[in-house]
């Protein structure tokens, strides 16, 4: 089995790649099925409906296999490479961050399904900022699997830290020119 892990590794990287376009899709698509309640009543039906159903293929047929196979192929790398992983502390971290991901991807699903429903607890600026930590976990696996056992923990958190703080301060910036352009 050993001999497939560069397979195991292609079809992971592949899927991470789908997983991570279908959480940032769809909470693109929160967003504006959020702003459609500030639309005429008419415009607001044909909208919410829409991304209803936009969002339900997104998360059904694009984004939950897409992390299944994602856990499914990262499992079949560390199974045929246990004793070594098993021995990795940056393999830890990443499980950390994965599941992280995960929870990230629940909490998703969770919006989608209250969104369905027509309950709306989050605008549209929060579920930006939002939108933003998927990138935060993604970025922090990937330097990570990357820079293994030669990341400083203690750098790469500030660092971690430090891209967050960007990050949310970007949105806010986005969102005052958004509102000067009376969007």
């Amino acid at each position: 089995m050993e001999e497939y892990y560069e397979y195991f590794k292609a079809v992971h990287i592949i899927f991470v790649v789908s997983w991570m376009a279908g959480l940032f899709y769809g909470v693109r698509l929160f967003i504006y099925h959020t702003e459609a309640n500030d639309r005429p009543e008419l415009e607001k039906n044909i909208l919410q409906k829409e991304f209803t159903k936009i969002e339900g293929r997104l998360w059904n047929i694009i984004t939950i296999p897409a992390m299944c196979l994602t856990i499914l192929a990262g499992g079949l790398m560390y199974y045929t490479h246990f004793d070594f992983l098993v021995t990795q502390n940056w393999m830890w971290v990443k499980i950390a961050f994965v599941i992280l991901l995960i929870l990230y991807h629940f909490i998703c699903q969770n919006i989608m399904k209250q969104l369905r429903k027509g309950i709306f607890k989050y605008s549209s600026n929060q579920l930006r900022l939002w939108n933003e930590v998927a990138t935060i976990l993604l970025v922090a696996i990937v330097f990570t699997v990357i820079l293994k056992s030669a990341v400083n923990w203690i750098y790469g958190l500030l660092g971690l830290i430090a891209f967050a703080v960007i990050i949310m301060m970007a949105v806010k910036i986005y969102k005052r020119y958004r509102e000067k352009k009376g969007e």
